[in-house]
Order: structure tokens, then C-alpha cells, then sequence
């Protein structure tokens, strides 16, 4: 295959899109293809049974992919893979190896091995790296919202939406995730989140996901007042009503361990209240953790300039001490000090803030990369 060329006519990196089978993950790495303006190839990858769910150990590998099902992954090999995730950036290893360390990789979120493992990672606000020279930290996840989806939803939806009293307020509910929990008491906050907007003349529009625990759908059902609407979420549901509430909705409460829902829902500049779910006995412990680690990695205050505790930072970091994390509730505060979000309770209000912009940056970096080859 020929290779395409710059405007200038130079001619551009061989690109690969390495991607798996979660759309939010891989719905971070498009804005940076069409921001790039490159020629990307895309490899989808599907995963064996085993590894669809459970984790594989982190290695320059293929033994989790199920290559009959996937896009083949062969020669003339790639000089940039971008990828995203535990999986895909197994493979991605793996084609470097292949390419005898010719390629270079740059990883969207957290790592999950050591971070020197790659020529660039991008993490976004919730996750806590060390500050390492090949480390990019941005503000939100770059995934941006479909518009056409939204637009073709609210077409579809508007006129079965008509006759709900407003305001509609959607509550967009995940599920349990270290280091929090899915517990009765706050299932049962939720419900009186739920029917706090009935009883002042609105409707509350539940929409679960595929990580809601059944006990959780069961207790919504049953405490759902006769004002709210209720959406069950299954893998072969064909009547998703999601993308029309995020066109249609006036407000957005959205449960604290889905940072996908919480940013979409802020692309749409839409009010959102953000519902801080309980950490347990464990996850109350496992949380200081995160948080001294945020407080440890998190930036200098004079640009520029490396501080002590950035040095100290390097080197737990390299003797293994402590190791890159994530920590919702820094995200949490950084939205409601931008003014983007709210915490569930204090009323939801328009968004008083600008949602950044954190691709142009992630450009420069990438091209400065392939520029030093």
C-alpha cells in the first residue's frame, strides 16, 4: 500500500487504530484520528471467551485475541499504533516486537504495566500517573458526544417525550466499580433522588446499564413513583431511549462510577448533578490510598519547574512503592470547580463553565514524536 502524503507532500507515519470491543474506550481514540488528519488503518480486535470480561496478564501478546474473528494483523508493519486499553495494548506490544521495536505507542488512559512500557500515554482526569516525561495528563476523556445518533434519537423520541411533565431530569445509573459499592442505602438515596423530582411536578426518566446489579434494577422498580419512566438496559434492547435523553432531557443525574455518561453528559452542556456512590469498610481505606497518591503525582505548581515532591513521586514510583491509580472524586471536584457539574443534592443548574479542549495538545505531541524518529 502506498503511503499517503502531507500537504506539504511529505510522506506520513504508517498509522494503526489498534482497538477492542468497548465502544467508550475506542471512542476516545477517533477525535485524535480525524484531529491528526492522517490515514489511520483500523484493527479491531475481538476477544477469546476467557478474556472478554476476565483479565489477562499484561505482555506483549496475542494468546487473548481471537485472531479469526479480528482484523489480521500483519506486515508491512505500522511506525504508530494508537490504542487504548488493557487488551489492545497487549497487541500492541506485540506488533512492536514484530516491527523489532521500530513502532511507537501511544496509549489513551491509564496503563496498565509500567508506564515506560510507551512512547506516550495521554490519562485523563481521573487517573493519577507519576510525572514522567512521557506522560500527557489531560482534563476529560477525549471522547466526543455522536451528534448524529442524538440528533436521529431525538427525531424518533420527541414525540413519545411530548406529553412528560418537564422538567424531564434523566438519572443515568452504572454500577459498582472500585472503590465503591452498590449498596441498599444507596439504592435508596437514589430512589428519593427519583422521587424528589416527580413530587415537585417533573419527570424522572431511569435508564440503567450493563453494569447495574439486578438487585439495583429490582429496588428501582419497585420504589419507581407513578411520574417516573423506567429503562431497563439489556444486551439485545433495541428501544435504548439514551441518546434522545441527552438531547431532550433538561438535567442529567448520573451515578459517580461512569466517567463515559458523566462526560457526555458535560460535551452537551447540559445541568448534571453527579451521585457519589458509598466506598464500604475496604473501599473507604482503599480511597485514602487513591487519594494520597492524586496528591503525590499531581502537577507542579510553577510550570516548569520540578518540585521536591515530584522528585520524591519518581522515585516511589520507580521502586515500586506506589503505582498509577485512578481517583473518581478528584475527577468529580475537578468538574464542579470548572463548573461543569454539581454533587447530587445541591440543585442542578446550567453549567457555568467551558468544557476544555485538550486535543490540540495531544496533536502536538504526537507529531513531535514521530518528528524524532
Amino acid at each position: 500500500m502506498q503511503r499517503a502524503a502531507h500537504a506539504d507532500g511529505a510522506a506520513q507515519p504508517r498509522v494503526w487504530l489498534v482497538l477492542g470491543d468497548k465502544r467508550g474506550d475506542n471512542a476516545q481514540v477517533y477525535p485524535i484520528e480525524k484531529a491528526l488528519g492522517w490515514v489511520c488503518e483500523h484493527k479491531y480486535l475481538q476477544m477469546r471467551e476467557p478474556y472478554v470480561l476476565g483479565k489477562p496478564r499484561v505482555e506483549a501478546s496475542l494468546h487473548h485475541i481471537d485472531r479469526e474473528r479480528s482484523d489480521p494483523l500483519e506486515p508491512p508493519w505500522p511506525d504508530l499504533v494508537i490504542t487504548v486499553g488493557r487488551r489492545p495494548s497487549m497487541a500492541a506490544m506485540w506488533i512492536r516486537e514484530q516491527a523489532h521495536g521500530r513502532t511507537k505507542i501511544v496509549l489513551i488512559g491509564k496503563p496498565s504495566t509500567k508506564l515506560e512500557t510507551f512512547d506516550l500515554i495521554i490519562p485523563s482526569g481521573e487517573n493519577q500517573l507519576p510525572p514522567l516525561d512521557n506522560v500527557l495528563p489531560i482534563a476529560l476523556p477525549l471522547m466526543q458526544v455522536d451528534e448524529a445518533a442524538v440528533a436521529s434519537a431525538v427525531e424518533t423520541w420527541e414525540p413519545r417525550f411530548a406529553d412528560l411533565p418537564r422538567p424531564l431530569i434523566a438519572f443515568l445509573v452504572g454500577g459498582p466499580t472500585g472503590p465503591f459499592v452498590f449498596d441498599a442505602k444507596a439504592v435508596g438515596r437514589l430512589i428519593e433522588a427519583v422521587a424528589k423530582v416527580a413530587g415537585e411536578g417533573g419527570t424522572p426518566y431511569v435508564t440503567t446499564s450493563r453494569r447495574t446489579p439486578p438487585a439495583v434494577v429490582d429496588a428501582l422498580k419497585t420504589g419507581l413513583p407513578d411520574a417516573g419512566r423506567l429503562f431497563e438496559w439489556t444486551a439485545d434492547a433495541t428501544e435504548n431511549p439514551y441518546h434522545a435523553l441527552l438531547g431532550l432531557a433538561d438535567g442529567f443525574v448520573v451515578t459517580g462510577d461512569s466517567i463515559s455518561m458523566i462526560v457526555e453528559v458535560a460535551r452537551m452542556g447540559k445541568a448534571l448533578e453527579i451521585f457519589e456512590l458509598p466506598t464500604g469498610r475496604l473501599g473507604a481505606l482503599d480511597q485514602v490510598r487513591r487519594s494520597l497518591t492524586r496528591l503525590l503525582f499531581s502537577p507542579a505548581s510553577e510550570p516548569g519547574k520540578e518540585s521536591f515532591r515530584q522528585r520524591l513521586a519518581k522515585v516511589l514510583y520507580r521502586s515500586g512503592l506506589i503505582v498509577q491509580t485512578r481517583d473518581f472524586r478528584a475527577f468529580y471536584r475537578m468538574l464542579i470547580d470548572r463548573g461543569l457539574a454539581s454533587a447530587a443534592g445541591e440543585g442542578l443548574r446550567p453549567p457555568r463553565g467551558k468544557v476544555p479542549d485538550d486535543l490540540a495538545p495531544v496533536v502536538t505531541r504526537i507529531k513531535a514524536l514521530m518528528n524524532s524518529r
